[in-house]
């Protein structure tokens, strides 16, 4: 006798996000999520460091945290510390950093530090949408900035401090992704940053700095980070080894004054993220790290370039972006009649993944005809394919031209 399934429906709460669809699998054309190039993934490397240092501390991962203590494997830290002074101009130890499961832990325990229900965050006008969901699941205010080439307006940031001031209310932080924005791809020029940290001080609002994008430029330099430029310590800053290494790895990070740390671990009650993932990385990136980026990077150019080819050969003017200097997105902007909502399950059924611009934004019908792509994943012939296949739907579902012929083209924002 087979009785009915056991319903918990009226045992579950109120306010939980809606369920997840079951995975089918990726599609054929996937422009979607922060994946990277499977071709660059430093496997042999990996492999190596792996034997290696299982080799020689293996024994280690009988304790907890492999006797280093909540903050993480201190070798991984050490040559964070160094790699931040390096290439972000972070004055830092050990000692400041705590290594967590990627960023999305990171924004989690940022969170849940600083935020409750009601309270007001100022983040960019387009953004990462991990951060918007979890600010809209918190039921937290935000204001959003629009942004420019040059990363964040400080005029509209400057005026939106102002009027929340005139209504007494003090944001709990400024989330910015200041160095190759997602999704937009900019990078906040060093006088801007400067401003922001003038803003924060002005008004008493701390930064929260997300940098999970850095290692990424195409020529490789980049304006000291935000933190390494305050003096108060206000600045909260995040990074990951997602996009540099490997995003299945699950390794990020937080650099924070010890005010901070402390009641993040209070809150980290996970008995410490992977650790052999953590052992991996620091065996590999000691020797490998700044001879694997920029190879990285020239391949991940190499798909950019080919992705704004296809998008010019499918859609001409229709289809309007500005080159990103690093990352792995492009922002585009569609004809003010492609509702990229809609887009997507059209695109979907055809076999073409696509992010919808209006799950990146605060703002819904700026960016109502707006999609990023990301173009690390597929390779280049499904670049060329994919875009195609999207053109085609484009075409059916929102009659957007042929081909236009090419002219310059001008930045929507």
């Amino acid at each position: 006798m087979t009785s009915a399934p056991f319903d918990f429906a009226p045992l579950l709460p109120a306010g939980l996000p809606a369920p997840a669809a079951r995975w089918t699998g990726l599609t054929k054309y996937s422009f979607v999520g922060g994946n990277n190039d499977p071709e660059q993934v430093p496997v042999d490397g990996l492999i190596d460091a792996a034997s290696a240092v299982l080799r020689r501390e293996g024994k280690a991962l009988a304790t907890y945290g492999l006797a280093h203590g909540p903050q993480g494997y201190r070798p991984l830290r050490e040559f964070l510390s160094a790699k931040l002074k390096r290439d972000a101009a972070i004055d830092c130890t050990a000692d400041d950093i705590l290594m967590v499961s990627g960023s999305l832990q990171a924004l989690d325990l940022v969170n849940a530090t600083l935020l409750a229900r009601g309270d007001t965050v100022i983040i960019e006008r387009d953004s990462y949408q991990g951060s918007l969901n979890r600010l809209n699941r918190l039921g937290v205010n935000m204001v959003g900035i629009p942004l420019d080439q040059d990363g964040m307006r400080m005029d509209a940031l400057a005026a939106a401090l102002a009027d929340l001031d005139r209504r007494g209310i003090t944001p709990k932080y400024i989330y910015t992704i200041p160095t190759v924005q997602n999704p937009t791809g900019t990078i906040m020029l060093q006088a801007r940053r400067a401003e922001l940290l003038r803003l924060s001080e002005a008004y008493g609002v701390p930064i929260f700095e997300d940098d999970c994008y850095a290692d990424l430029i195409w020529d490789g330099k980049r304006p000291p980070a935000i933190y390494a430029m305050s003096s108060n310590g206000s600045v909260i800053h995040i990074g990951s080894f997602s996009k540099s290494i490997a995003p299945a790895l699950r390794v990020g990070f937080i650099v924070a004054p010890w005010e901070m740390l402390s009641r993040m671990l209070a809150l980290k009650t996970d008995a410490g993220s992977g650790a052999l993932e953590q052992m991996v990385l620091a065996e590999y990136c000691v020797p490998h790290f700044t001879t694997h980026v920029p190879k990285l990077t020239r391949g991940l150019r190499a798909k950019l370039d080919t992705l704004m080819e296809a998008l010019n050969e499918q859609f001409g003017t229709s289809a309007e972006f500005e080159a990103p200097k690093g990352g792995i997105f492009l922002w585009v902007k569609l004809p003010d009649n492609v509702d990229t909502l809609k887009l997507y399950p059209a695109a979907l059924a055809a076999g073409v993944a696509i992010n919808p611009g209006p799950e990146w934004s605060t703002d819904k019908s700026h960016a109502g005809s707006r999609l990023r792509l990301c173009f690390a994943s597929p390779s280049h012939q499904q670049i060329r394919e994919g875009v195609a296949v999207l053109a085609d739907v484009c075409r059916r579902e929102f009659g957007v031209p042929e081909r236009i012929a090419n002219v310059e083209r001008r930045a929507r924002t």
